[in-house]
């Protein structure tokens, strides 16, 4: 079984509001997002927000949110943790068969991965140490290899991005 995670526990600091509640096409960034991901999983959650924190704390950015996914994951039995930033606008239909077997992420926006619900230790032990807590590190660690998508996949940082994705939603 695949559990798919909306990663959005951040700060929005870019953004100058929370970006979950953006709307874009007519839909909260959050909706969108949960949506993409309905699609190609079995079960969903909302990582950051309530019904699952960030693992270890907050604060910890996007490999905060994929830790508490991935032990979440383990102990309710799913193989698997597609994740996504509830920034990214949604995920095309086929993110998922692109992106397996897992562990895989997408090359330009690492935060959207196939991960293994049994990286969980691998990702606290690597939380525990001093090194650089990067994505692209994380995802070393753990053998992923990088893919590019055949879609591309929004990144919403700012208000611009917001707009400029509205345009092409608009344009299509």
């Amino acid at each position: 079984m695949i559990l798919g995670a909306v990663l959005a526990g951040g700060q929005s600091s870019r953004f100058g509001s929370d970006k979950a509640l953006a709307a874009l096409g007519g839909r909260t960034l959050l909706e969108r997002a949960v949506a993409s991901l309905e699609t190609q999983c079995d079960d969903v959650i909302v990582v950051g927000r309530g019904e699952v924190p960030d693992r270890p704390c907050a604060g910890m950015g996007p490999l905060g949110g994929i830790n508490a996914a991935l032990h979440h994951a383990h102990a309710q039995g799913y193989a698997e943790v597609l994740t996504c930033g509830v920034d990214c606008g949604g995920l095309a239909p086929d993110t998922m068969a692109e992106l397996t077997p897992a562990p895989a992420y997408v090359a330009d926006q690492p935060v959207i991965g196939l991960w293994p619900a049994t990286a969980a230790t691998s990702l606290d032990a690597f939380l525990a140490t001093d090194a650089k807590h990067s994505m692209r590190a994380f995802a070393e660690m753990i053998g992923a290899r990088p893919v590019t998508l055949s879609a591309k996949t929004a990144n919403i940082n700012t208000r611009e991005d917001l707009a400029a994705a509205q345009e092409h939603i608009d344009g299509l």
